[in-house]
């Protein structure tokens, strides 16, 4: 699954190339861990992130390795499940590519789907690449039948429900597309009575089809939001609930009853030879063990695509992509964590964060919207949508100034969404806006500059030079800066830029239509320690300045 709770065509349009530039650009790869900082300071991570970004589709290949692919990763995880480790990573060089769900058949073969790009591909035992199909974009849920036949289906970017021929010679079968809509079926399993099974995830149910002649019969209904079903060996139906956090089972009688109680946001889930059960979460990146009604921790939850930084009283607010979390700054521990649940949460996806009074401002590129959440209640108090690519946000004279990529502008709001006026139009990638002096201080990526915006719409260069500037924090008289290309936080004082330390280089975009900051890379100061977002390895780092 993926990130946009645009309707619409134009949106979706835009949306999916920027998320198609998203998983390709999150592979570029900087330092593993900062080098190159000023003695004056010192560099540590303060919160480290997950090790998956975001785990989707689960399954266990015949080597007993748990296979997970990763759609903003953009790559999949080879996991030895009993040495809690990743063994190996499958990504743009083997020729993965925002892989969405992954199944393997009897012969050991193995296939994924792309869902931004539509394209079925897979891996023959023998380690030849097969590009078998692309079912437009939204190729999502795969599976194989008892006797071989692969079967995709589309979500979120159409409903299609389709039969591949594995080996690419073939047209794909067509054997619904009006399943919908925006999705026709998710995360999906062959059933013992040999149909295809799968949850309609904005239909509260779970449906199971003839793939010959497409008939449908309602297996299970009156569930949240249901995103996966799996059989383990007895031919018992498990329902994965991702707005619930559970994982029912469907009984004898056709009653559910329930097999864990987890957290929101999972994704998919898989059974290993002992019927062990094992689920996924796109937005923690864990994967979990559930035996008994016990739970392990198989790969740690954690952060999975950090972006924007905020102050909160003594908390660090993080924009985490499918979820907005708070860690204390003293003692270092997670607050609170409230999930995206995709398409159907109020709160949607977040890129940037700011704090406005008591609140936080959130922003998103990708659902083109400002939101004002609070966070004590987690409800969303304000919202400003369709907005064009804003980047992020800040509160300024009783309004709200948003840097919008999609025309080059910063400019104020009211609560109720209407426009109060533009700011500017000069800039050419508006990334950070704060609070500055009289007025704001403005990221230009594009321009390698810092520029002063008066509430006159006037503007002045402060810092030139810079290659590629992101979040920016202040201390005293100095600005910091956080140079999105090179990963390199610099300190600019008395006109003089100086480096003090270096962590990943950041996302960069594929064409005009998303902001070149892709996932912002953040900057939060309190009291003499900056932090800062690191999207490579999901990591929140601190410098100390004092």
């Amino acid at each position: 699954m993926f990130v946009s709770s645009s309707y619409g065509a134009l949106f979706v349009k835009r949306n999916l190339l920027c998320a198609i530039a998203l998983i390709t650009a999150l592979n570029i790869g900087g330092c593993g861990a900062p080098e190159g900082q000023s003695n004056a300071y010192k560099v540590e991570v303060f919160a480290k992130g997950a090790l998956i970004s975001g785990a989707n589709g689960i399954h266990f290949g015949p080597d007993g390795y748990l296979y997970a692919t990763s759609v903003i990763g953009s790559d999949i995880s080879v996991i030895d499940v009993n040495a809690k480790r990743i063994v190996r990573r499958l990504g743009p060089a083997d020729g993965v590519l925002g892989p969405d769900d992954v199944a393997f058949n009897e012969s050991g073969d193995f296939y994924w789907t792309t869902i931004l790009t539509g394209a079925v591909s897979g891996f023959r035992n023998d380690g030849e690449l097969v590009r078998a199909a692309n079912l437009g974009p939204g190729a999502n849920p795969i599976t194989f039948s008892d006797d071989g036949r692969l079967f995709a289906a589309q979500c979120f970017f159409g409903d299609g429900i389709y039969e591949v021929d594995p080996a690419g010679k073939l047209e794909p079968r067509l054997i619904r597309g009006d399943m919908g809509p925006q999705c026709g079926l998710n995360g999906m399993d062959w059933g013992p009575d040999d149909r295809l099974y799968g949850p309609r995830w904005f239909h509260r149910e779970v449906i199971s089809l003839d793939v010959d002649t497409g008939d449908a019969n309602l297996e299970a209904s009156g569930l949240n939001v249901p995103a996966a079903v799996k059989f383990n060996s007895r031919g018992e139906l498990h329902i994965l609930d991702t707005a619930a956090g559970t994982v029912v089972k469907r009984n004898a009688d056709g009653s559910t009853s329930v097999v864990a109680n987890l957290a929101e946001g999972l994704d998919n889930l898989a059974f290993d030879e002992n019927d062990n059960l094992y689920v996924s979460s796109y937005t923690d990146g864990s994967i979990l063990k559930v035996v008994d009604g016990s739970v392990e921790e198989i790969l740690p939850a954690g952060i999975a695509h950090p972006g924007g930084l905020a102050i909160y009283g003594d908390s660090l607010a993080i924009a985490d992509l499918q979820s907005v979390r708070s860690i204390n700054t003293i003692t270092q521990s997670e607050d609170w964590v409230i999930r995206n649940i995709f398409r159907v949460a109020p709160i949607g996806t977040t890129t940037s964060i700011a704090p406005v009074g008591g609140n936080l401002l959130l922003t998103s590129w990708l659902d083109n919207s400002v939101k004002i959440l609070d966070p004590l209640t987690g409800e969303i108090v304000h919202s400003i949508e369709n907005l064009n690519v804003p980047v992020s946000s800040a509160a300024f004279n009783g309004f709200y100034a948003v840097a919008l990529h999609g025309n080059s502008s910063v400019s104020l709001f009211r609560a109720d969404g209407s426009l109060h006026k533009v700011l500017s139009s000069d800039f050419d990638a508006p990334t950070h806006v704060i609070p500055y002096e009289e007025g704001l201080l403005v990221s230009d990526r594009e321009r390698g500059q810092l520029i002063k915006l008066f509430e006159t719409g006037e503007t002045q260069v402060v810092v030139d030079g810079l290659t590629a500037p992101e979040g920016i924090a202040l201390f005293n008289e100095t600005i910091f800066v956080f140079e999105g290309d090179t990963g390199e936080i610099k300190e600019v004082k008395n006109n003089i830029i100086r480096t003090i330390a270096k962590l990943n280089g950041g996302s960069t975009a594929a064409s005009s239509l998303q902001p070149p900051s892709m996932i912002f890379n953040g900057l939060a100061l309190k009291d003499g320690v900056i932090y800062a977002s690191d999207e490579k390895d999901r990591s929140i780092y601190r410098i100390s300045l004092q």
